[in-house]
């Protein structure tokens, strides 16, 4: 009995010490909480003067904490952050700028020993998931008139929707992205036209545009739609643009002088359409 009575005691002895301790570890844990600063995570704080607002997209840059800019995009919800270049938000997987990168170089290893590179069901819908940020940096960066950053990351997506296409025999994935190539071929060739006409090369504008028509029209002919070629919103904005560009350009010096010689020749200068018909003759000559 006495035996029992003394492991009794020591036993409840154990108890109450465990006890103890739990109490201190929670009267600590409670002190340091009140010795916290008093910080809200209300995103009220960062949002109420910057009002979202229907049918706009809003887009600014700021300072990162890691002294690098950030892109921050408002959606109705709260704001999307995304880096300036890389991954947007920020991830390098499996120590590659992007999940496609580090794809992309499996498949070449896989292939350099004459294998087959497949992409599990799983996989391409990490990659599908991971284009969406890139959809989305791509439309703030054009917001800002970012355009070299929009023909990066359109090209970037272009080259995913390729890549599945090439790696999965599913045609389900496939097509969930390749429906989305004629949007990203538009906004590609804005961005790309944008930059010529941002340095007055209207020719090279136009030529890009009707190169980006071309290369949407040509995709849903060999679609299973091709009857969606004349019912694209995107080649109708191109086509609008096209227009719009044209009429803009400046005339060169050798649509002046034939503008100049039809003039001349409908109230019958004959001399002076026949001047302007040779001067035309030699800058035509000396351009070829």
């Amino acid at each position: 009995m006495g035996t029992a009575r003394h492991s009794d005691g020591v036993r409840d002895q154990a108890v109450n010490s465990y006890r103890k301790r739990g109490r201190d570890i929670i009267d600590k844990a409670r002190l340091s909480v009140r010795c916290l600063p008093t910080v809200s995570l209300d995103l009220n704080i960062i949002l109420k003067d910057w009002p979202h607002e229907n049918g706009n997209i809003k887009v600014r840059k700021i300072a990162g904490l890691d002294g690098r800019e950030k892109l921050q995009l408002r959606v109705d919800l709260g704001v999307l952050q995304m880096e300036i270049a890389g991954r947007p938000d920020g991830r390098r997987p499996h120590n590659c700028e992007s999940l496609l990168e580090y794809h992309q170089k499996r498949a070449i290893r896989v292939a350099a020993k004459g294998e087959t590179y497949e992409l599990t069901p799983e996989q391409c819908a990490e990659l599908q998931q991971e284009g969406i940020q890139y959809y989305h940096r791509y439309l703030s960066l054009f917001q800002i008139n970012d355009f070299e950053g929009v023909v990066r990351d359109t090209q970037r997506n272009l080259d995913l929707f390729t890549f599945v296409s090439e790696h999965t025999d599913r045609e389900e994935f496939s097509s969930s992205l390749q429906q989305f190539r004629p949007y990203v071929l538009m906004m590609n060739t804005r961005a790309k036209a944008s930059i010529f006409l941002g340095q007055g090369k209207f020719a090279e504008a136009i030529g890009e545009i009707e190169h980006g028509r071309d290369a949407i029209t040509e995709f849903l002919q060999q679609s299973n739609f091709p009857e969606l070629v004349s019912k694209s919103s995107e080649i109708a904005f191109l086509d609008e643009w096209l227009d719009e560009v044209k009429a803009k350009r400046p005339l060169s010096k050798l649509e002046i002088m034939q503008r100049e010689m039809e003039t001349a020749i409908a109230k019958e200068l004959y001399e002076r359409a026949a001047e302007l018909r040779d001067a035309i003759k030699l800058l035509q000559a000396k351009k070829h």
